[in-house]
């Protein structure tokens, strides 16, 4: 009986690897990096990031490529090795003597002569899948625990509660009513896919906003930690909700009434006076490079001192 090597089943061996690196390279390793990457950066980088981008939407993208991965493999078909044997033509022409015995027969392809590796080169896509998964899952765990010890979640509810009351309080102050700040743990107001740092209805006595914000107002108000323009960003979203509060429903107006309320703001939460005006400074100049998607929060030419809507024209400074 012959054998021929490099049969189909054979080729399934390398099924799931050549489904991934098609095209040069391999591609499901660098996924696998990048992945591994992102979610680090996600931990350890800026704030920003987490903001910005889902990090179980990541994960449910890369768990979708590898299943893709895995059924292009199971369900790839490879090409038939080809019969490098003398053909008819050329037995025609030169006189090839050929031995019975050596031409291959259906009988042939029916044989499985290494049942064991066949078996293993089935075995070898869900291998690689299963080792895609897992390194997905540990990742999943790894930014759970993380996300959970860190920011605002990782505050007992006591102090909490506490932090909350605070906010509310200098809310009130600003809004000239008792109102309350909430901080938006489900995300369900606020966030990322709100595309808002904070909302409040216009003359409401309710203000959310996110845990990101509380959390960098907490460190500020109860831990005297200050994280750049990331605690001057959080003064002026808690300002600028508590002047919605207040009445005011134009979105340019109400920055720029939060900007110089946001001094005062940030030195009743601990900062100098020096510094709470600096990080309000900073904010406006941040607010001339706003995209087109928040157009209507950019504030006009009379925001400015001696303007129509400063606060307080007396002073030398502004905001």
């Amino acid at each position: 009986m012959s054998v021929r090597r490099g049969g189909p089943r054979a080729a399934v061996a390398d099924g799931y690897r050549r489904t991934v690196e098609r095209g040069g390279g391999s591609p499901w390793l660098w996924l696998r990096v990048a992945l591994v990457g992102f979610v680090l950066a996600w931990i350890l980088g800026p704030i920003e990031l987490r903001n910005a981008v889902p990090v179980l939407a990541v994960f449910l993208v890369a768990l979708g490529l590898e299943v893709h991965f895995l059924v292009g493999a199971l369900r790839g078909v490879p090409g038939r090795s080809p019969d490098r044997t003398p053909q008819q033509i050329d037995r025609d022409r030169y006189g090839f003597e050929t031995d019975s015995a050596d031409e291959p027969s259906a009988e042939d392809d029916e044989v499985d002569p290494w049942p064991e590796r066949d078996e293993r080169a089935r075995a070898r896509p869900l291998r690689n899948f299963a080792v895609g998964a897992g390194i997905i899952g540990v990742l999943v765990v790894v930014t759970f625990v993380v996300d959970r010890n860190t920011g605002w979640r990782s505050l007992s509810g006591e102090r909490k509660a506490e932090a909350v009351a605070r906010f509310s309080a200098e809310a009130s102050r600003i809004a000239g009513k008792p109102v309350e700040v909430r901080c938006d743990e489900a995300r369900d107001y606020v966030g990322a896919v709100q595309h808002a740092d904070g909302v409040a209805t216009v003359g409401g006595e309710l203000a959310i906003v996110t845990p990101e914000v509380c959390f960098d107002l907490y460190r500020l108000a109860f831990a005297d930690e200050v994280a750049g323009s990331r605690t001057g960003r959080a003064v002026a979203v808690l300002a600028h909700e508590s002047w919605h509060l207040h009445g005011e429903a134009d979105e340019s107006v109400t920055e720029c009434y939060a900007l110089q309320s946001g001094v005062e703001l940030g030195r009743r939460l601990g900062l100098g006076d020096g510094r709470a005006r600096q990080l309000m400074r900073q904010q406006l100049v941040e607010n001339e490079l706003r995209g087109l998607e928040s157009l209507g929060y950019r504030v006009g030419p009379d925001c400015r001192g001696g303007g129509v809507l400063d606060l307080d024209p007396a002073r030398t400074t502004f905001p």
